[in-house]
C-alpha cells in the first residue's frame, strides 16, 4: 500500500527547492521588470529624485519619483542625449523626437516620443507618477538607447501641450540619464 503521507512528503522535497530556486532567479529585461533606471538631479547637482523604465508586456512604462520641487504642474519630457550638465542641463538637448512629429500631447496632429503628461508636485514638493511610454517597445528601446543616450529632464512651468518644439515648459529644473539596467 502506498502511503500517502510519505509520497506527499517525497513530493514538497522536490518542489519546495524548486520553488525557491525560482523565486530567487533574477528577472531579465526580455521577461519584465526595470529594463533602465535614472538618478535625477537637481540644478545643484544633489539628488532628488529616480525614475524607472520598466517593460510591462510588449510596451514601456515611466516610473518617476522626485522631491524638492515647487508644488504645481511640470513639463517633462525625454530628451535627446543622455547628458546631465549642471546647472541648466541643456546638454541633454531637444525632446527626444526619432519621427520628426510635432510636439505636445494636445496636438491635433499626434506628439512626438519625448513628449510626456505634466508631472504633479504635491504641497511638500514630492511627485510620483507612472506613465506609458508610446511605440513598440524593441524600437522605442533602439531610440532610447542610441549612441549618445537619452535623459529625463523635469521643468519649472507645465508643459502647455501644444508650443513646438518645448512646450513652454520653461527652465529645466532636474534631469537624470536612463542606464541599461
Amino acid at each position: 500500500m502506498i502511503n500517502p503521507i510519505a509520497t506527499g512528503l517525497k513530493a514538497a522535497a522536490v518542489i519546495a527547492p524548486a520553488c525557491l530556486l525560482a523565486a530567487c532567479a533574477t528577472t531579465s529585461p526580455m521577461d519584465g521588470g526595470t529594463v533602465a533606471t535614472a538618478d535625477l538631479v537637481d540644478r545643484s547637482g544633489s539628488p532628488m529624485g529616480e525614475a524607472r523604465l520598466m517593460r510591462i508586456g510588449d510596451s514601456l512604462e515611466l516610473a518617476v519619483t522626485a522631491r524638492g520641487l515647487e508644488p504645481g504642474e511640470h513639463g517633462f519630457h525625454l530628451h535627446t542625449t543622455g547628458r546631465c550638465q549642471v546647472p541648466d542641463f541643456t546638454s541633454a538637448g531637444g525632446h527626444l523626437n526619432p519621427t520628426n512629429e510635432g510636439h505636445g500631447l494636445l496636438d491635433d496632429d499626434g506628439s512626438h516620443l519625448g513628449d510626456l503628461p505634466n508631472l504633479e508636485v504635491r504641497a511638500n514638493g514630492t511627485a510620483s507618477v507612472q506613465v506609458p511610454i508610446r511605440g513598440m517597445r524593441s524600437t522605442v528601446m533602439d531610440q532610447i538607447f542610441d549612441s549618445d543616450g537619452t535623459a529625463i529632464v523635469i521643468h519649472a512651468d507645465p508643459d502647455d501641450g501644444r508650443t513646438d518644439p518645448s512646450g513652454n515648459a520653461g527652465n529645466r529644473m532636474a534631469c537624470g540619464v536612463l542606464m541599461r539596467s
